[in-house]
């Protein structure tokens, strides 16, 4: 009877364990940038796979100095996946939210890079220190009578 009991604990703390690694993860952060490319992947597990051009900063040679950053996204996640397809088709920059996993499984996508919210961000941006124009004169204020 002992030995079960061992051995039922084992397989709990292994199967804890496998759980952990599976459905688990260890960082998590968010990225912006342009979508690129999005597409629905699989044989067997339909994931949504996708392309993200971060950076677009000049050098001083003229060149752009951008990077592209790959993610996963669960079909399930429909609210994402229709956030996505609206920055795409209008251009928009996005803030993805991702949990980074400890490996690539089959049903978590092509990737360790799991995103799971999406926020479109404006592409309308307010200037920081607006300057204040002077208000101008009402017609009752102006004196017609000053001869320039």
């Amino acid at each position: 009877m002992r030995k079960w009991v061992i051995f039922a604990i084992f397989l709990a703390v292994i199967f804890g364990i496998l759980y952990y690694l599976t459905f688990g993860y260890y960082s998590e952060g968010k990225r912006g940038g342009f979508i690129t490319k999005l597409s629905n992947k699989g044989y067997l597990f339909k994931t949504y796979e996708g392309e993200l051009r971060m950076g677009g900063l000049y050098e001083g040679d003229g060149t752009m100095n951008s990077s592209e950053w790959v993610f996963s996204v669960s079909a399930k996640n429909k609210d994402a996946i229709s956030k996505l397809e609206e920055a795409i088709k209008n251009g928009q920059r996005v803030s993805l939210t991702y949990e980074e996993k400890f490996f690539t499984l089959p049903w978590n996508g092509d990737t360790k890079y799991f995103v799971t919210n999406v926020e479109v961000l404006d592409s309308m941006r307010q200037p920081v220190n607006p300057v204040p124009s002077a208000p101008l004169p009402s017609p009752t204020e102006i004196d017609t009578n000053e001869v320039l």
